[in-house]
């Protein structure tokens, strides 16, 4: 049972790695996810993910494009390291003298992680929402105003493409919602995220798990990294795609400024309820394709990183005596 103790340190840092790598190399993508998802029907500034980031490039520059990245890249460690971690904790708590986990324990694993996970994420998902969005709503605002100026004067329609407005920042945010709503205000859409969150785990460990174990040369060795990562890319797209609906809902939600003519909601009924009479059923899949390619390499990277121990190594590197 030696070799089956969960070296907590470890397992935090290899999180954070694979989170940082991850989110660094997609998050172009899952801001034009919160965009595409938040726009709403005869408001649409986008029609596509690669007209999201095309517009977002030649109206805020190629930074436009990471706006809300440092949240993530400051919260991203705490989260995944969480997540992965907690999973594995609960498979051990719940493996009996190393047993194989059934797929009901499997399951439980992976609630428990995605449980514990929203502590770090809900925060994290509120105040990226807003960066993220900002230059939508800035550039329906230009857009409209230009428009009803070109109206007066019986000029052709603007472009869709607006100039960059100014930039709210992660720490003013933060420090608005403190005052005027307290902790609770970093917390709003908590009920859609768990919605969101521990279905998605429920889905992805367990599929990985499985997935993964297929690569397997005997039994006791590790995966090749490709099957790992390959695993993590199948499991995370299916997860995403599966718990789309309700990331649609907690976007919404966690997102303060509203588009002109735009709904607002009171919870999470209420949002589901206008989207699916205003919007109709296939609003819920909004940004799934962008979702799915943000998950796929995020989740890859993150077990290709956790099962190759690169924690392990730089902790005993770290711990041999130096002569």
């Amino acid at each position: 049972m030696a070799d089956k103790q969960i070296s907590l340190p470890a397992k935090l840092i290899n999180g954070g790695i694979a989170g940082l790598i991850g989110v660094t190399c997609v998050f172009p993508i899952d801001l034009a996810k919160t965009r595409l998802q938040n726009q709403q029907n005869g408001q649409r500034m986008y029609t596509s993910m690669s007209d999201c980031l095309i517009k977002t490039i030649r109206s805020e520059g190629y930074f436009g494009m990471y706006r809300g990245a440092a949240v993530n890249l400051t919260l991203v460690t705490p989260e995944k390291a969480i997540k992965l971690a907690a999973n594995d904790f609960f498979r051990y708590q719940l493996s009996k003298d190393g047993q194989k986990l059934t797929l009901l324990q499997e399951m439980q694993a992976g609630c428990g992680a995605g449980t514990c996970q929203v502590i770090v994420t809900t925060p994290m998902e509120m105040l990226k929402i807003q960066l993220q969005d900002a230059g939508r709503i800035a550039a329906q605002k230009k857009l409209l105003d230009a428009q009803a100026q070109l109206s007066a004067q019986g000029g052709p329609p603007p472009s869709m493409e607006a100039p960059a407005a100014p930039r709210p920042t992660a720490t003013q945010l933060t420090r608005d919602l403190l005052r005027s709503r307290g902790i609770a205000g970093l917390y709003k859409g908590l009920g859609a995220t768990l919605l969101r969150d521990v279905p998605f785990s429920i889905v992805y460990f367990p599929l990985f798990a499985n997935l993964n174990q297929l690569g397997c040369p005997s039994s006791g060795e590790k995966s090749p990294f490709y099957v790992s990562f390959l695993a993590g890319c199948v499991a995370g797209s299916a997860a995403a795609v599966a718990v789309n609906p309700c990331d649609v809902v907690k976007t919404r939600l966690q997102s303060l400024q509203r588009g002109v003519n735009e709904d607002t909601y009171t919870g999470f009924l209420d949002c589901a309820r206008k989207i699916l009479k205003h919007e109709g059923p296939a609003a819920f899949l909004k940004g799934a394709y962008c979702r799915a390619l943000v998950i796929a390499p995020l989740f890859g990277i993150a077990q290709v990183v956790y099962f190759l121990g690169i924690a392990e190594t730089l902790l005993e590197l770290l711990q041999r005596p130096q002569h």
